[in-house]
């Protein structure tokens, strides 16, 4: 049965009459939308019917910027941190699951919630904040795919930048087909990535008994190892993929009952977890070929100078030169997927965060080709004046940037989904609220550790004068005080008292919810990115 048919139960949320921050008209006019829609009936089968939205949130687990901090820890301490990638993971699955649970619930993602919530001031610097965080996002992406046009085709790094730009063309030629077929199709490249990795641990045969117990027994031997998984933990959650995900999982109409809404929340976090779980083993994959690569008996003196300060460029003739040259193709190979599929779920979050908080409507073509011109414009200067290894710096600065951003989409997300004035009977219980803001506290801290001692690196190693130095450090920890002091803000301001959401206790509120029960059925969503082929008889 569609979701608009009677259910037997009632409906368990609407968006109040009163407040109503959105409209429900397509962002892009289209009277052919591809709508998803979930049978009112209780199956295993409807899990098909939720899947897609984590392959495309698990693409930001399996970045160039995640590949690169792979590689490192792989060189430098072997097998020693792959536990923090399962924990890292596991902490990825609660946080994206809560992400998911806000738009199901709700009927509403995370931007709009944080339109409704805060004052314009804050949601301002909040949309400037989250805009630079997609744009950071998408930095590693064009650098990336421009090391893997070099590897494969010996494309100069500031060419394979611009050529960066023709994965527009390619976004906006998958568009015409349906939200379905462009899940399908991340879901391919993600299986492309896995089997490339796959097939690397097929070469570099890494000791069975050594992975396993760098999964599961944690350690941190040798200077810099604590550094380093720092950068691991901070480079697995990124802020613009909770407002992703809120925001995808609106694309399915699902049965407005009790039983509808727990049905969505528990198959949407098995869905996650499914495409969490391929990502987990693409980077175990990575680390242990790195691993098993560098601590070689037979590298050359050459390959274990690359090896003290691996990147994503001096892997490919490192996994060459150790493996054979089949080995360096698969690697540009997951390299490119990787890539080109960053930068669909980057136009993806780019577009919910601008109509959520400004409830600004733009073309998808002109939104990416402003996203993309921002990421190569410094990618490019960089490439030219830098080459290769500037290139691979650049990728650190901008996962130093999500690093950032992150508690500010993080602490909003956290605070929504405890709060009964928004979620009702689906906010998070006691104990699942405390878990999560322990997850959260631990993640943030990370972070502002890996940013605090990344500046004071700067700051020890540069090459200023005493008083520019002074003056830097000035400047930067009064940064730093204005940056805890907003995120201070964020987590003890009370939410509003005046619901947006009304729970259905009433007759009188049931009678309305029945009136506008198509409002939870997020068509703008579907049709956001998605324009659909109009044939001459829908137009008649």
């Amino acid at each position: 049965m569609a979701a608009e048919g009677s259910t037997g139960e009632q409906p368990q949320f609407i968006a109040s009459a009163g407040n109503r921050s959105y409209s429900n008209a397509p962002l892009i006019e289209n009277s052919d939308t591809e709508k998803i829609v979930v049978p009112d009936k209780t199956s295993w089968k409807n899990l098909f019917a939720y899947m897609g939205p984590g392959f495309l949130v698990s693409i930001a687990y399996i970045d160039p910027g995640n590949f690169e901090t792979d590689l490192q820890s792989g060189a430098q301490y072997k097998y020693g941190l792959l536990w923090i990638i399962l924990v890292a993971s596991c902490a990825a699955l609660v946080i994206q699951s809560l992400a998911a649970n806000l738009g199901v619930v709700t009927g509403k993602h995370l931007a709009e919630h944080c339109r409704a919530e805060y004052p314009k001031k804050t949601n301002f610097i909040l949309w400037v904040l989250a805009e630079i965080s997609i744009v950071a996002c998408d930095i590693p992406e064009v650098i990336g795919t421009a090391f893997a046009l070099n590897m494969l085709f010996n494309i100069p790094i500031w060419i394979g930048v611009l050529l960066t730009g023709l994965s527009t063309l390619m976004l906006l030629a998958l568009q015409q087909y349906g939200v379905r077929k462009l899940e399908f199709f991340i879901a391919f490249l993600v299986l492309t990535i896995a089997g490339c990795f796959f097939a690397e641990l097929g070469y570099a045969k890494p000791a069975a008994t050594e992975v396993l117990d760098g999964l599961f027994i944690p350690q941190l031997k040798g200077n810099g190892a604590t550094g380093l998984a720092i950068s691991l933990l901070g480079a697995m959650v990124m802020p613009h993929n909770l407002f992703l995900h809120s925001a995808l999982v609106l694309s399915r109409k699902i049965p407005r009952s009790v039983r509808g809404i727990k049905e969505a929340c528990r198959f949407y976090m098995v869905e996650s977890g499914f495409a969490l779980t391929v990502a987990f083993l693409i980077n175990v994959s990575v680390i242990s070929v790195s691993g098993a690569v560098c601590n070689s008996s037979s590298l050359s003196a050459e390959d274990q100078k690359n090896c003290q300060d691996l990147d994503l460029n001096k892997a490919s003739f490192l996994l060459r030169n150790v493996l054979g040259s089949w080995s360096s193709k698969l690697f540009a190979v997951a390299l490119l997927a990787s890539g080109q599929s960053s930068t669909i779920t980057g136009t993806y979050a780019g577009q919910y965060v601008m109509q959520g908080f400004l409830d600004l409507r733009l073309r998808p073509w002109i939104r990416n080709f402003l996203t993309r011109c921002l990421a190569i414009v410094p990618s490019l200067i960089v490439a030219v004046i830098g080459g290769p290894a500037g290139a691979g710096k650049l990728i650190i600065i901008a996962s130093m940037i999500l690093s950032f951003e992150l508690p500010f989409a993080l602490i909003p997300l956290l605070k929504f989904t405890s709060s009964k004035t928004k979620m009702g009977a689906y906010a998070n219980s006691t104990v699942i609220s405390a878990i999560t803001w322990i997850i959260g506290s631990l993640l943030m801290a990370i972070n502002i550790y890996y940013l605090m001692s990344g500046f004071i690196k700067i700051l020890l190693h540069s090459h200023f004068e005493l008083v520019g130095v002074v003056f830097l450090g000035i400047l930067g920890f009064s940064g730093m005080t204005l940056y805890l002091a907003g995120i201070v803000y964020l987590v003890f301001r009370k939410n509003k008292e005046a619901p947006h959401l009304l729970a259905l206790t009433t007759p009188e509120s049931r009678e309305m919810a029945n009136a506008q029960l198509g409002c939870l059925a997020r068509e703008d969503i579907g049709s956001m990115q998605l324009p659909q082929r109009r044939s001459t008889e829908d137009i008649d």
